[in-house]
């Protein structure tokens, strides 16, 4: 084959990052003591990075550093710092999620190679392609595609791609996932993530329970080496091993038997391409979660992918784990190099250090005249040998002299280091990779100050939207108050005629069309039939409330000036991410997971940059949008016959007797669970109007047309229980 995989294996701290490398990694991905989306692992001191760096480019290795969390405002300031020494370091590439960290990147640290993190949930190549346009060369596209998908999007962009080949399933579409976040505080996208996917639950239907307990929110662990020839065949160019919060013997035993079999695809191709049972064997004795499957590379869901009885990982088999120890976690090799000194009386003190098609001489002091006891050439010997924790041994060392010379043991040593150090670079340049960057010093560390501090020109403070997913609803609200109604899109396109006919005797609001929570290949028919019926409309629709970066760019390709509106879930945890999108939009939606103080911090924000600032105060917070569906686990799936290929009703019942109300939207083929109970701040307009936010959206998603109408009215509050969500605490 002559397409190189780059094999990208996790380290989750110094030892494993020495395993990765032993076993064949090509690359390694790990994090620092912030900003990781793996805030348990172990991790690494900065002084470790840098080291590994090192070695890593001596060995023609490359690492990429996980930045892939929502970063707070009060938290920005400190970016630039922990970035700086790895950037000087030659850093290889940076993984990233919050499009704030991106932007900020991209103007202060513009050498430094920018990955789009799986948790951005890109899954089409119209996002890539956005995302190609700011300065990304690699994405790492959402665990839920096809591989059909995957070499879509790579002949569509033509931009690096790496996907995961092995480890931990989320069950939720990564950066979509607020379930650990909204019951427990610890954000997923925090890299804190408490995992209530792996508890048990039952399935419920119509109130009546359709499974017994079990584990239907658990994935079985990713394990594709059945499946190499044929990703290696589709275009990936990195291949992307889990397990960063995992032993180092996961991550050297994994590494060594991907690097075996990646090795016998390039060598014998398809045809030739076999896997010893005995490798399956050692595979499932580290660490796997009782059972493997493939993922979603051949199958858009299933039973057979989760691990319904048994979500524990199992043990591990001491005899394996020694050999890998014995085999793989030990400093790497060291480069064995002739040494050569001159050492003339008169002359400047000379170094020459040769290996395999390497030479490098590097030159210091005038040697001086001895006045007492000259030197020896054992004592010079012995100074130059220590090579410490460099990437070289010396395997021999030779020492010319000419007449009684002295020369300062400092010079020596520091001769030593300069020669070790330019043999050292010169591999690295060699294997075509960064020794190290000298930053600008015009680039400046603080942010840029907003200069607009006016507020957006707004009728009102506390200005009313509300999002509808029924026509029930929609016939509610639009009796109500109102400056805009985001109408569900499946909801306009399943019952077009009759909402067109509402929307139209109600002008005198503004309509958007509320677009789903991912859209895939399967769903440009959808998207054509969607502007089919704008045409039709005649610019009955005037904007777009988007919740993800495909569809950004979806809207604007359409013919049309609309509004686009960047919904919760893009998230805008701080004023670079507003300032990304104040590119694109004239408001944006303050995320659920920050505090009062936080919000109220963002909207000066958004208003110093002249941006309308909105926030939820009802609704049912989405906790997952998932492409596996509850109604197949359970046997009941219809072929996407739900409600005429709309959406069916299901639940989850944990295990202190709540449920949580799951959507099946068969149009899309994914579900979204949310909460047991409503968000609303109804009782907080103290604290909501301390935030600040211009407007307060309404999201009504499973209520009748009598309990939409009481609580825009304000009447009886209609539910004894709801959360007020991160208002007062915030997220970790």
């Amino acid at each position: 084959m002559e397409h190189k995989v780059e094999l990208l294996a996790p380290a989750g701290n110094y030892e494993a990052f020495i395993g990765a490398i032993n076993a064949g990694a090509d690359a390694v991905y790990l994090g620092g003591k912030k900003f990781g989306a793996r805030a348990y692992a172990d991790n690494f001191s900065t002084e470790e990075i840098c080291r590994a760096l090192r070695i890593a480019h001596f060995m023609g290795r490359k690492i990429y550093l996980t930045v892939n969390t929502l970063v707070k405002e009060s938290e920005f300031d400190e970016l630039y710092d922990y970035l700086l020494p790895f950037y000087e370091a030659g850093l290889d590439g940076v993984i990233v999620q919050d499009l704030g960290v991106f932007a900020y990147i991209r103007e202060h640290f513009p050498e430094l190679p920018l990955h789009a993190s799986t948790q951005m949930t890109l899954t089409g190549a119209r996002g890539a392609a956005f995302l190609k346009e700011q300065g990304v060369v690699r994405i790492v596209p959402a665990r839920e595609l096809s591989l059909e998908e995957v070499r879509e999007i790579k002949e569509r962009t033509g931009m690096e791609i790496e996907c995961f080949i092995h480890g931990a399933m989320c069950y939720c579409y990564s950066g979509q996932c607020l379930f650990s976040s909204v019951l427990g505080g610890r954000s997923g996208n925090r890299g804190r993530c408490a995992q209530p996917c792996r508890l048990p639950y039952q399935i419920y239907e119509d109130g009546r329970p359709v499974s017994g307990e079990g584990y239907p929110l658990s994935l079985k662990d990713l394990c594709t080496l059945s499946l190499l020839p044929k990703l290696m065949e589709a275009g990936i160019d990195s291949f992307k091993i889990e397990g960063r919060m995992k032993k180092p013997e996961y991550t050297a035993g994994v590494t060594a038997l991907y690097r075996k079999y990646m090795d016998r695809c390039e060598q014998y191709g398809a045809e030739g391409y076999q896997i010893e049972e005995e490798d399956f064997r050692r595979l499932r004795s580290l660490y796997i979660r009782s059972e493997i499957q493939t993922g979603y590379y051949e199958r858009h869901n299933g039973k057979e992918m989760i691990t319904l009885r048994k979500p524990g990982y199992g043990g591990s088999d001491e005899v394996v784990l020694n050999r890998i120890r014995a085999s793989y976690l030990h400093e790497p090799d060291k480069m064995p190099v002739t040494m050569c000194a001159d050492v003339k009386v008169g002359e400047p003190l000379g170094l020459r250090l040769a290996g395999e098609d390497i030479q490098v001489s590097v030159t210091g002091d005038i040697v001086e005249q001895a006045r007492k006891l000259p030197m020896q050439e054992a004592d010079i010997r012995k100074q130059l040998l220590k090579t410490g924790n460099s990437c070289v041994t010396i395997s021999a060392c030779t020492v010319a002299m000419e007449g009684e010379a002295f020369v300062p043991v400092g010079s020596l040593n520091q001769l030593r280091r300069e020669a070790v150090a330019a043999l050292e670079e010169e591999r690295i340049r060699q294997h075509g990779l960064s020794a190290g960057r000298t930053q600008d010093v015009s680039v400046c560390r603080s942010r840029k100050e907003n200069i607009l501090d006016a507020r957006p020109s707004m009728d009102n403070r506390n200005i009313r939207d509300c999002l509808v997913s029924t026509y029930d609803q929609l016939r509610v609200v639009t009796e109500a108050a109102c400056r805009r109604v985001y109408v569900d899109s499946d909801l306009y396109i399943r019952e077009h005629s009759r909402v067109a006919e509402l929307l139209s005797r109600r002008a005198e609001y503004e309509y958007a069309l509320a677009l789903p929570y991912v859209i895939r290949a399967r769903d440009e028919e959808y998207l054509r039939r969607l502007q089919e019926n704008l045409k039709k409309d005649g610019g009955l629709i005037r904007g777009f409330l988007i919740r993800n970066l495909e569809e950004l760019s979806y809207v604007m390709e359409l013919p049309g000036n609309y509004a686009v509106i960047p919904d919760v879930g893009l998230y805008c945890m701080n004023g670079e991410a507003i300032r990304f999108f104040a590119q694109y939009c004239d408001e944006v939606y303050l995320p659920y997971e920050v505090n009062g103080k936080e919000a109220s911090r963002l909207v000066e924000q958004a208003h110093g940059l002249h941006r309308i600032a909105s926030m939820v105060v009802y609704g049912r917070i989405p906790m997952m949008v998932t492409a596996n569906c509850l109604k197949k686990t359970s046997g009941r799936c219809r072929g996407g016959e739900e409600a005429g290929g709309g959406r069916g009703q299901s639940g989850l019942k944990d295990r202190y007797g709540r449920v949580f109300p799951v959507e099946t939207h068969c149009e899309h083929c994914y579900n979204i669970i949310y909460n047991s109970v409503p968000y609303s701040l109804h009782l907080k307009s103290k604290e909501v109007r301390r935030i600040g936010a211009d407007v307060l959206r309404y999201d009504f998603i499973m209520e009748s047309a009598g309990d939409c109408r009481r609580i825009i009215s304000g009447e009886a509050f209609p539910y004894q229980d709801y959360t007020t969500g991160h208002l007062k605490r915030g997220v970790e």
